[in-house]
């Protein structure tokens, strides 16, 4: 498919001005840029892998297209991730059903549940679930899957799950055909080596304590809320996002190490062996992953048909803030290329009958 050229505005040709622009300023004034309304959501609980519950937002709109089914990164909730909202607004309009939801151990679906995060072990099979649920009340197939920084690794997972129904999902009411494929923006796709490279850059090391922050808080919520099921020692200690994930992760889920638990979380070995349409949008600028998975994510997605790589010279960290000229090239109605190509990239698809 042909992607008319991204050009960000002069000032945010820069990977890191473009991610801190978008976190710090655009996240206070998105709904200025975009004359979609929220769509008329209603509130439900899944049930996840394990049956863990998983609190959601449905929206279904007439005729429905298809459905997207959605969540957003590290940290945050279903009500402020707004980078998430914008996504739902535009796939309202676009006549597709919306599913958006609150991934493991965050906003209500971790006042449900204690059960920590899996960075996609789990959450794959958590996407489709949720599909299968949503189709019960009324969302229709084909299912695309989508997210960004690690909810879109969370997608990816969600696609090897999608390919594997037939051996473990006999209690859906749901064809492997119904299930699309995934477009995702700036996943996550190799934890080890982009967690080193960040902690050792001179700006990024900043990055990571922010994000550290706002983990370590998640896990005071959860310890309020389910008491000692989440250790408070544990969280004392959880200082790095490295640190949280030793301290109240891994152990759960049996890993010895957090090497090897993001050795197998990471979803860049998943990619060779996606055979359902997916779509990455990845910029080279990406202040938070290392540089090197550039290359090896080009030859992949160069050698698998199935996927389908919109790499861009800019655009940062889910980013992707459009200049005028790039919004009248393509014929956008506002400055969330990003978005605006994944809607496209769906909309094709559906037409095509994939």
């Amino acid at each position: 498919m042909a992607y008319p050229q991204y050009a960000p505005p002069a000032l945010l040709k820069n990977g890191l001005l473009m991610t801190l622009y978008a976190a710090l300023w655009a996240s206070r004034s998105w709904q200025k840029t975009i004359a979609d309304p929220q769509p008329p959501y209603r509130e439900t609980v899944f049930s996840g892998a394990g049956n863990v519950p998983i609190f959601g937002w449905v929206a279904i709109p007439e005729r429905p297209r298809g459905t997207l089914v959605a969540t957003y990164g590290i940290t945050g909730d279903l009500q402020q991730q707004w980078f998430l909202h914008l996504l739902g607004r535009k796939a309202f309009a676009r006549g597709y059903a919306v599913v958006l939801f609150d991934w493991r151990a965050h906003g209500k679906t971790g006042e449900l549940s204690p059960t920590l995060t899996s960075d996609g072990l789990y959450e794959g099979e958590d996407f489709v679930r949720i599909a299968a649920q949503a189709k019960a009340m009324g969302c229709p197939g084909p299912f695309w899957f989508s997210g960004f920084s690690l909810g879109g690794q969370l997608a990816l997972w969600g696609v090897k799950a999608a390919q594997t129904i037939a051996h473990w999902g006999d209690d859906l009411d749901l064809e492997p055909e119904e299930l699309g494929g995934a477009a995702v923006i700036c996943p996550n796709l190799d934890s080890n080596r982009s967690l080193s490279y960040l902690i050792q850059h001179p700006w990024g090391k900043y990055l990571e304590k922010a994000i550290a922050k706002e983990l370590k808080k998640l896990a005071w919520h959860l310890h309020e809320v389910h008491g000692e099921a989440i250790d408070p020692e544990a969280i004392l200690r959880a200082n790095s996002i490295e640190g949280f994930d030793r301290e109240l992760v891994i152990a759960p889920l049996g890993f010895p190490s957090v090497e090897a638990y993001y050795n197998a979380s990471s979803p860049l070995p998943l990619l060779p062996h996606l055979d359902k349409p997916t779509l990455i949008l990845y910029a080279a600028d990406d202040p938070m992953f290392h540089p090197a998975i550039v290359g090896e994510l080009e030859q992949i997605c160069s050698q698998n048909p199935a996927l389908e790589l919109l790499m861009t010279k800019y655009g940062g960290h889910v980013g992707y803030i459009s200049d005028r000229p790039s919004q009248e090239l393509a014929g956008d109605p506002d400055c969330w290329w990003g978005w605006n190509r994944v809607l496209d990239w769906c909309d094709r698809a559906c037409s095509v009958g994939v």
